[in-house]
């Protein structure tokens, strides 16, 4: 196994403000950022505060920007830098700092409360769902979130402009919502509640200008706006202008 020492800086301080801090430390063969970090801990800065938890890119915990990009450090090896290159890491920016990497991310705990939950079909028990796995197909993707917010960190309608928040739930719940809507059993509509039309006027899908800057930092690699944005915002469209479906409307709410 080879070493060698690497140019670390990394951003220390709290919600008052700090800076980066150099480090000169080991870099073993297979090692990822992460490993690193938990190497400045144990033999440079005991009091490096940083959240991580399963180490395999599973729990999202470990999220940061590693030279400007938004990355799980679990997932970033070391073997992608230059020997000579200084490896910087930083809190996500787009929320507000703790202490050093951790971040307040509750953010995105209120906007998860917004989003209305499953509404199940009646006369549907608990335990009797039955779908058809072409049904589930489109939406079955999604779940494969981890709520690393790395999505949510990277989108600038919320990271260039702090004043969109309350009105932006970012693209991680806008693609909940898309699952949701596209759910063979949600019966939402029957409550009354349209989906793409609240995702509008509600949960400010109209902010999103697909950019796709979420989807090229998904780690589980889901493509959240080709997948779910761009089919909400024509649904919302849809639903909203096409003279048919509003023609379908009024004579639904006719017959009720």
């Amino acid at each position: 196994m080879s070493s060698y020492t690497a140019h670390f800086k990394v951003w220390r301080g709290d919600a008052d403000g700090g800076g980066l801090q150099d480090f000169q430390v080991e870099v073993n063969d297979g090692e990822v950022v992460l490993d690193i970090i938990h190497r400045l801990q144990a033999t440079q800065a005991s009091d490096l505060a940083v959240r991580w938890n399963c180490k395999a890119g599973k729990c999202g915990s470990c999220s940061a920007e590693v030279n400007g990009h938004p990355r799980l450090m679990c997932m970033t090896r070391m073997s992608v830098f230059r020997r000579d290159e200084t490896v910087t890491v930083t809190p996500m920016r787009t929320f507000p700092v703790i202490r050093d990497l951790v971040t307040d991310v509750s953010f995105n705990y209120t906007k998860a409360r917004e989003v209305p939950a499953f509404v199940p079909p009646k006369g549907v028990a608990a335990g009797e769902y039955r779908m058809a796995q072409q049904d589930v197909e489109r939406s079955q993707e999604f779940r494969k979130c981890i709520e690393c917010f790395l999505c949510q960190n990277t989108c600038h309608v919320v990271r260039d402009h702090e004043e969109n928040k309350e009105a932006f739930a970012g693209p991680r719940f806008l693609m909940r919502i898309a699952e949701l809507d596209m759910h063979p059993l949600d019966a939402a509509e029957e409550t009354g509640l349209n989906r793409a039309a609240s995702a509008q006027e509600d949960h400010g899908l109209g902010y999103c200008n697909i950019t796709k800057c979420c989807t090229d930092v998904c780690p589980e690699n889901i493509h959240i706006t080709d997948n779910a944005l761009i089919p909400l915002k024509e649904r919302a469209v849809d639903r909203k202008y096409d003279p048919l479906v509003w023609l379908g409307s009024k004579i639904r709410r006719r017959g009720q």
